[in-house]
């Protein structure tokens, strides 16, 4: 009997759009083009995305606006247009469809792409991220940056390497000693809070990371000490999945002026509870909780969920549902800035999974 013949090394690209919703929007307001622009925001809102100009001065997505006006007093803010992003990313993926139908999004601006078959013959997964990143240009008039590698996780952190409008290969060969060069919070997965314990613990690098024993990052991580063990190594063998189910469906809205009052609040509630449905509906999707999200004046974030034996059957029982987790939390003791409503414990409907479904209005 002949041995199977070892599966061929995996080619993975990430693709990253450059600012993408700020981009769009100086790309079809020539007004903005070299200026700084934050998505989203307003005199009560925050950040949805910052162009390169205002990142400069140090604004980024998801800052309170008034904190980016501060950094930045010629900040120029727009409205977002989710109608235009998801168009333009439905063209960025028509183009990742040209070259592999395993495709993972991850979100309106970034997927991942197993390329390990060469559809087009052009003979490496270089070539294939120069050619997909030249038609994104071409066709959109927007920049990509994307990561080559040989598993997800190095090619995530390759995508950032030459941003903006630009390409990182890390061959299998020197994925150790460049995870080695970079600080553990550029690490997919650890986030601030993590990456602050870690440098107390005076782990400020890959390389700090590789020094560790699988027993000691175990012990003082737990679980989680197998994955840092093993990213930091480059060993990731993740397959790019061409159907991710989202966790949940939700909207929600940040006031211009704070709410106090019941009724006010309940009103806003029906709002919020009608755009979040309609996604649920054209999603054909369906949950067993209902999470109500609510933060006052001073940021304080307030979530309280209720789960159901049987999926949500339509919008009255979804608004109703929140409407019960609401008036738990009524009188509320303070103003509130925003409020949100959304549907988790997904379920697919009529054999269509669902994709990325949050939204702030």
């Amino acid at each position: 009997m002949n041995a199977s013949a070892p599966s061929p090394l995996r080619k993975i690209i990430h693709i990253d759009m450059d600012a993408f919703y700020a981009s769009v929007e100086q790309r079809d307001n020539p007004d903005l083009r070299g200026k700084p622009v934050a998505v989203g925001g307003g005199h009560r809102g925050v950040v949805a995305a910052a162009s390169y100009e205002a990142r400069v001065f140090g604004v980024r997505s998801a800052m309170p606006s008034v904190t980016a006006k501060r950094r930045c007093p010629d900040l120029l803010f727009v409205k977002p247009r989710f109608d235009a992003y998801r168009e333009v990313s439905q063209q960025i993926r028509a183009i990742f469809a040209d070259y592999t139908d395993l495709i993972e999004p991850l979100s309106l601006d970034e997927a991942y792409l197993d390329v390990t078959e060469d559809r087009h013959a052009l003979g490496s997964a270089r070539s294939i991220a120069e050619q997909i990143r030249h038609r994104i240009r071409e066709e959109t008039k927007l920049t990509a940056s994307s990561g080559v590698s040989y598993c997800k996780f190095v090619a995530k952190l390759a995508s950032d390497q030459n941003k903006p409008d630009g390409l990182c290969v890390i061959p299998p060969n020197k994925a150790a000693p460049y995870i080695a060069s970079l600080p553990v919070g550029r690490f997919h997965g650890i986030g601030p809070v993590t990456a602050a314990k870690l440098e107390k613990l005076g782990i400020l690098t890959g390389a700090d990371l590789q020094a560790l024993s699988l027993a000691e990052l175990q012990g003082r991580f737990g679980s989680s000490g197998d994955w840092y063990w093993r990213i930091c190594r480059g060993i990731d063998e993740r397959p790019v999945r061409s159907s991710r189910r989202a966790k949940s469906v939700s909207a929600e809205r940040t006031f211009n002026q704070d709410l106090i009052e019941p009724e006010e609040l309940r009103a806003e509630l029906d709002r919020v509870a009608g755009l979040a449905w309609d996604r649920i509906e054209r999603h054909r999707t369906a949950g067993g909780t209902v999470t109500l999200k609510l933060k006052y004046a001073d940021f304080q974030l307030i979530t309280r969920a209720q789960s159901f034996a049987v999926p949500v059957a339509d919008y009255a029982s979804f608004a109703a549902a929140g409407h019960v987790l609401l008036d738990r939390l009524l009188p509320v003791p303070k103003g509130v800035r925003l409020l949100g409503l959304g549907l988790s414990a997904l379920i697919e409907v009529n054999g269509t999974a669902p994709t990325q479904l949050g939204l702030e209005i």
